[in-house]
């Protein structure tokens, strides 16, 4: 399966494409610019010593992708989207975006249609299955493919064969993820991450992540 992760040069896309590359998935990296998805990808196969990822430019990565994976900025949400819309078309798109506040990241300011998530199906149509996943668990600990995260994934989308193949991808990296429901339970899914931050800063911590208890895994 190739995943295509867009934006992926930011924080969350290496550690993303590390993981998944170590599972034995094909991993592309996707930036505006090909030359930085091509360094990035170039430094994560040092770090795995073995050529699994490879660099393209957010179109292209999208096209030649089977899922692809949007890990950037929410200011960078819909410019995004439509840079890829004709590629996405039929397949599956996990939304990691979160709508935080520019101001104040410990503020959520969501979109009209709900949630980044919710924005993004309504932006494709149905034929893109767009699933949410990853918004509460931190970059940093993603990047270190040795840690093993003590994080719950939290997964919603409309489609419930999607959502079956992104909480596969999720066991694969040795996470647990749960089904949440439909699209708009990703307006919770995502106003979690403020009270995250605001964990962390509150308790001079920086990985707060969600367990959930009392279910069976």
């Amino acid at each position: 399966m190739k995943i295509a992760i867009l934006g992926g040069t930011g924080d969350q896309g290496p550690g993303l494409a590390l993981r998944w590359a170590m599972a034995g998935e094909e991993v592309i990296i996707g930036s505006r610019a090909a030359e930085k998805a091509e360094k990035v990808a170039s430094e994560l196969n040092a770090e795995l010593g073995q050529t699994k990822i490879r660099g393209l430019d957010n179109v292209q990565a999208a096209a030649a992708a089977d899922i692809a994976v949007l890990t950037v900025p929410y200011s960078a949400h819909l410019p995004t989207l439509e840079s890829v819309k004709a590629q996405v078309q039929g397949k599956i798109f996990i939304d990691v975006s979160v709508p935080l506040d520019p101001e104040n990241p410990r503020k959520m300011k969501m979109p009209a249609a709900g949630s980044a998530t919710e924005e993004a199906q309504a932006f494709f149509g149905d034929a893109t299955k767009v699933v949410a996943a990853f918004q509460n668990v931190a970059a940093h600990l993603l990047r270190d493919p040795t840690h093993a995260i003590d994080c719950d994934i939290l997964v919603c989308g409309n489609d419930v064969e999607a959502k079956k193949v992104v909480m596969g991808l999720v066991s694969k990296m040795g996470m647990h993820p749960y089904d949440v429901g439909p699209a708009e339970s990703a307006r919770v899914v995502e106003s979690l991450t403020s009270m995250l931050i605001r964990l962390n800063i509150k308790h001079k911590v920086k990985g707060a992540g969600i367990h959930l208890t009392g279910l069976p895994r």
